[in-house]
């Protein structure tokens, strides 16, 4: 099966199951925190790659549910496992898509620099008030 994608000049996306995209405003996120100009590439990838990843880059080996890779101050990937994401979003008393906009906004603040921490925290609330609102709210 061809993995379906999406672009803008700037912001590529990639979902390898070949289902379709989430129906979230990524390259809007992107744009409003790494910049127009930033080069990003979004991979949903299949539970096997995200599993090797996490276990090569994590030494974990569940799946990642999320990594970020910044390749330069103007480019960078952000790798997501869907299923991942979907299990865990009642844990922190979120809907799918509101968790899934969340880890996105989380790792778009690892490319432009941000660490765990409180720092991070205000941004990844500043920028969830602000896109919530395009945001299917039902689990």
């Amino acid at each position: 099966m061809q993995p379906i994608s999406s672009s803008s000049p700037t912001c590529t996306i990639h979902r390898i199951s070949g289902k379709a995209l989430p129906d979230i405003p990524f390259a809007s996120i992107k744009n409003t925190i790494l910049g127009a100009s930033y080069e990003l590439s979004l991979v949903f990838e299949s539970t096997a790659r995200a599993e090797e990843l996490h276990k090569k880059f994590k030494k974990k080996s569940d799946p990642a549910n999320i990594l970020s890779f910044p390749y330069s101050d103007q480019e960078g990937e952000i790798i997501m496992h869907l299923g991942s994401l979907r299990s865990e979003a009642k844990n922190y008393q979120r809907s799918y898509y509101e968790h899934l906009t969340f880890m996105f906004i989380h790792g778009c603040l690892h490319l432009k620099g941000y660490l765990h921490g409180k720092d991070m925290e205000i941004e990844e609330k500043k920028y969830m008030k602000k896109f919530v609102k395009y945001v299917q709210k039902t689990f």
